[in-house]
């Protein structure tokens, strides 16, 4: 089989997985979050918690819960590093500093994963197992917890009520999160993944061979932080390690990891607010605007201009052997496109519009499908303020699904899409103003500015993916990109939360001949459309500095 063929087969078999569990997992999410059942062991978290389960929240009270719950996770993650020392299983590692300690927190609560250390030389068993993966976890069902709660406000009326911010969260770990990640874990481990609790120090035999048993959970690492779509390796390389993603059916299976419940969330809303063909339409959106990724991210990796991608075949520096261009740029497209920053190939390495095309994914908001919840409701934020422009140009007051979108609802649909471009940009723009962070730099140029720029777009819109050329181990970004990481998350939360509160209050209006239709294929070309261009005028001078202006040199 060439390596085109087999290109074609590795993407076409994931989009059939992925169409295959669409349905059935989307439904199975909505019966989990539409349950009014507890489990047993839910039940004896509430009472542990002191939270009454049937005690409905209005969008302030879930908020502060979730930023209650956040501040908490912050502190003890933070704390776990600073005494790493004195722990169990620490393998003999130092204290964590305390401005990498900070970013870690910040970065692992906030569902980025963004790593300045090496994962194998800085934190042992216990900070990996009881802080950093329990955040992979909870992170990522916080997400899914919002999500609902805004999906609770597009179906709901006349009521300021959105559900329980800690039954979402319990539901979304005990019922979803983990059952998938205990039966990814054995997959991977049937491939070759290592789990084990060895000392990475300690020199075994392995299949006859003397070598380093490098240990540690890696196998349910893995399948959490993919799950999860977390970044975050328990390697350096994360994986493009051998022992984290040893061959390309491995690789398969991780892609489809990082996709699969943010791939199926549009179902889960389309059931819950009793429109299936709305559910489909966002899913369409989502689609569509992969597809584009994919094609031009591979178009750039394969057919690139320079003489020696062109007398090889395609830009293979940088990619790994085993997965193949094709492989590791899908890798790189479904990272970039969910809120993930695991990587199987190194992006600092990919040619400049492969590397654009990563940084572009990111800059789209991560929607397509985004992450694990902040994808979805992502992509229905956008989809309000195309109903928006729409209503501009027929001269109608906006509405969808049924709900009117007046001035209060479009000015924090608009505060929730300008707070990550200031972010970027304002970071970057201070970082390149001093020379301090500028000597971090490892290329000077355009290439260099990417750097930075491809940094502070990672951490505001909580990625956690990097180009590796940038040192980020240093007191300047550490704590930057730890509040591009903090802000990014939580600011858009609570505009998201008071959104669904608004939309929750109102009066459904009854659809006439001048309500714009959603669900279909003009309102789907609408959406997509109209992302591309709200972040190709925002960014667009960004990514002329870095590369673009590469890619024309």
């Amino acid at each position: 089989m060439g390596a085109t063929t087999a290109g074609v087969v590795f993407i076409g078999s994931l989009l059939l997985a992925l169409a295959a569990v669409h349905v059935p997992l989307g439904d199975y999410m909505h019966r989990v979050y539409s349950s009014t059942k507890h489990w047993r062991v839910e039940r004896a978290l509430y009472r542990t918690m002191g939270v009454d389960p049937g005690a409905e929240q209005a969008w302030g009270a879930y908020a502060r819960s979730v930023l209650a719950f956040s501040l908490v996770s912050v502190l003890v993650l933070y704390g776990l590093q600073r005494l790493q020392s004195h722990l169990l299983l620490s393998l003999g590692m130092k204290d964590v500093p305390d401005h990498v300690a900070w970013n870690t927190a910040v970065s692992f609560v906030t569902n980025t994963n963004w790593q300045s250390y090496s994962g194998e030389s800085t934190m042992g068993h216990l900070v990996q197992m009881s802080g950093l993966a329990v955040q992979n976890f909870v992170s990522a069902a916080v997400g899914m917890a919002v999500a609902m709660a805004f999906v609770r406000g597009l179906a709901r009326r006349r009521t300021g009520n959105l559900g329980n911010f800690w039954v979402d969260l319990t539901r979304g770990v005990l019922r979803i999160l983990l059952p998938i990640a205990v039966v990814a874990a054995v997959v991977l481990v049937a491939g070759g993944v290592v789990q084990n609790f060895a000392d990475p120090h300690t020199v075994g035999t392995l299949a006859g061979h003397p070598q380093t048993i490098t240990g540690g959970p890696v196998a349910s690492q893995e399948a959490i932080k993919e799950l999860g779509t977390n970044g975050g390796g328990f390697y350096n390389a994360n994986s493009a390690h051998p022992f984290e993603n040893p061959t390309a059916w491995t690789n398969w299976i991780e892609i489809f990891l990082l996709v699969v419940i943010a791939s199926a969330l549009p179902r889960t809303f389309g059931r819950m607010v009793g429109q299936k063909r709305q559910g489909y339409a966002i899913a369409a959106v989502m689609g569509v605007l992969a597809v584009l990724s994919i094609c031009a991210t591979t178009a750039a990796q394969v057919a690139h201009h320079g003489t020696v991608p062109q007398a090889v075949g395609a830009a293979s520096e940088g990619t790994e052997t085993r997965f193949g261009i094709v492989g590791s740029a899908m890798f790189a497209t479904a990272t970039t496109l969910t809120s993930t920053g695991a990587v199987d190939s190194f992006h600092d390495s990919y040619t400049s519009l492969g590397g654009g095309m990563a940084m572009l994914n990111m800059m789209l908001g991560e929607v397509a499908p985004g992450g694990v919840g902040s994808g979805l409701y992502g992509m229905l934020i956008l989809a309000i303020i195309t109903v928006f422009v729409a209503g501009l140009m027929v001269g109608r007051t906006p509405e969808y699904l049924g709900k009117k979108i007046g001035a209060r609802e479009m000015k924090l649909a608009s505060l929730y899409f300008l707070v990550t471009p200031a972010l970027v940009l304002v970071g970057t723009a201070v970082a390149m103003a001093f020379p301090g962070p500028r000597s971090s730099m490892l290329n000077g140029g355009p290439h260099g500015f990417s750097e930075v720029l491809y940094a502070f777009t990672s951490a505001s819109n909580n990625n956690g993916s990097a180009f590796a050329g940038l040192t980020v181990n240093t007191p300047f970004y550490d704590v930057a990109l730890g509040l591009a990481m903090l802000l990014g998350r939580f600011l858009p939360i609570v505009v998201v939360l008071a959104l669904a509160g608004s939309l929750a209050r109102q009066t459904p209006v009854p659809v006439s001949a001048g309500t714009l239709p959603t669900h279909r294929p003009q309102f789907v070309g609408m959406v997509a459309g109209v992302t591309l261009v709200l972040v190709a005028l925002t960014f667009f001078p960004a990514l002329a500095l870095g590369p673009l202006a590469e890619g024309i040199r």
